[in-house]
């Protein structure tokens, strides 16, 4: 069986629905993992801002708007009355449900129970369209089987146990729709996966029913070896390691958060990611298989500080690295990229909220000197240290450009450079005609 999750602007209108109704619906048994209308659940957070200030005429007045859109919708998704009634009748009274907490006090309980219902109507309103379809499709309520613990973390065991349980009930289904990002938590509440979203939920449930493949479906245009706005001649990346998504997932790449598909990388099964745009391109396909000795993309991250520590005190000193890597530790502040020498240490960091305070502490073990509108570039591929060349390609592609700092060896499938941010285009360029051009 296969997992299909679809995003908020796949299923954001009424001709929307339809074309997932039609990719799904292909005659073979599947899950069907579904997002809010996309604008919704920032409607319903601003829902609960109101709310929070006590202004319930504010909060009314974005509810009666929400609800009149929703209206629209179904007059557009359905051609029967029957199945147009239906729904309209399970929108009011999740509209009411919502209208009545303006009446009471207001808290992060209340505001989780509202956020949950966008999914909830989303997967109402494609059930019933595939049912007016004559298709035999089940509605999956995720609040029956999706959990999380005391620590916030999904509980796997329940989760599966559960979740077969709401299958065994529908044995014959064709279609299983189901809400993402959406859960109970340990006592029982309504609660959500902060972390991914619905491409959690997606991972949950596919190790849960130990899924063939799990697919995940956004309007992006696919993942590519550059970014094709700044670089010329681009492709579309067909496969990836686990491990050069996580690369990429930093470097801000339109691709899948690490945390997320963690579940389907420990059970082994792939992540394939398509377009709604383009369902009939293979996408990219994300498993546990490397393809030897394949470079596969380049990425950048912008707004790096690069922080350096000089000091004689380090020269044959142990415990000088514990003492600076505490300073960060202590202001929540994490590093992106170390060098280290006999007698100094640099590194990156993206989030200099506390950097003037880092610096003071900074100064107590050195000299220390910051170096502002820095830029990441990273190099993603099968770079185990036995393939000799990739990284003489990569230094050759950089030879004209001022290097900061180098990270290599870290992983098995990363090269980093730290260059300064005007150089960011000429860098990009570079690489992509020395390691995929050929040039």
């Amino acid at each position: 069986m296969k997992v299909l999750k679809f995003g908020g602007t796949s299923v954001g209108s009424a001709q929307r629905m339809k074309e997932v109704a039609k990719l799904i619906t292909d005659g073979e048994q599947k899950i069907v993992v579904l997002s809010a209308m996309s604008g919704t659940t920032n409607t319903l957070v601003e829902i609960s801002d109101y709310l929070y200030k006590k202004n319930p005429e504010g909060a009314n007045e974005i509810i009666n708007k929400l609800e009149a859109k929703y209206k629209q919708h179904v007059d557009e998704l359905y051609s029967t009355d029957e199945y147009k009634q239906k729904t309209q009748e399970f929108i009011k009274a999740q509209f009411d449900y919502i209208r009545s907490y303006t009446k009471d006090i207001f808290t992060l309980f209340e505001e989780k129970v509202i956020l949950a219902q966008g999914e909830l109507i989303s997967t109402n309103m494609v059930t019933n369209y595939l049912q007016e379809q004559g298709v035999n499709a089940v509605l999956l309520p995720a609040l029956e089987y999706m959990r999380t613990d005391k620590n916030s973390e999904p509980d796997p065991i329940y989760i599966k146990e559960k979740l077969a349980a709401q299958l065994e009930m529908h044995p014959g289904a064709e279609i299983y729709i189901t809400q993402g990002f959406i859960c109970r938590n340990a006592y029982g509440e309504i609660d959500n996966l902060q972390r991914g979203g619905s491409d959690y939920t997606a991972s949950l449930i596919g190790a849960a029913v130990n899924a063939s493949e799990i697919q995940i479906w956004t309007d992006i245009d696919g993942m590519h070896d550059n970014d094709p706005r700044i670089v010329d001649k681009t492709t579309p990346v067909r496969q990836l390691h686990f491990e050069e998504a996580a690369e990429l997932a930093y470097f801000g790449a339109k691709i899948l958060h690490p945390t997320c598909v963690q579940p389907a990388k420990y059970a082994n099964i792939p992540v394939r990611l398509l377009n709604t745009m383009e369902p009939t391109a293979p996408g990219t396909l994300i498993s546990n298989d490397t393809e030897k000795g394949k470079i596969k993309a380049v990425a950048a991250k912008d707004n790096i500080t690069a922080i350096k520590i000089k000091s004689g005190r380090m020269l044959l000193a142990y415990g000088f690295l514990r003492k600076v890597f505490e300073i960060f530790e202590s202001y929540q502040t994490s590093i992106d990229m170390i060098c280290t020498s006999e007698v100094g240490v640099s590194v990156s960091i993206d989030n200099t909220k506390h950097l003037n305070e880092i610096l003071d502490d900074l100064k107590k073990y050195g000299t220390v000197t910051v170096d502002h509108d820095m830029c990441i570039i990273c190099v993603v591929g099968d770079l185990e240290w036995e393939n000799v060349g990739f990284e003489a390609k990569a230094l050759d592609a950089m030879r004209d450009i001022p290097v900061r700092m180098i990270s290599f060896g870290g992983s098995n499938y990363n090269i980093s450079f730290l260059i300064r941010k005007e150089d960011k285009n000429k860098a990009l360029q570079s690489l992509s005609d020395h390691l995929f051009n050929n040039k």
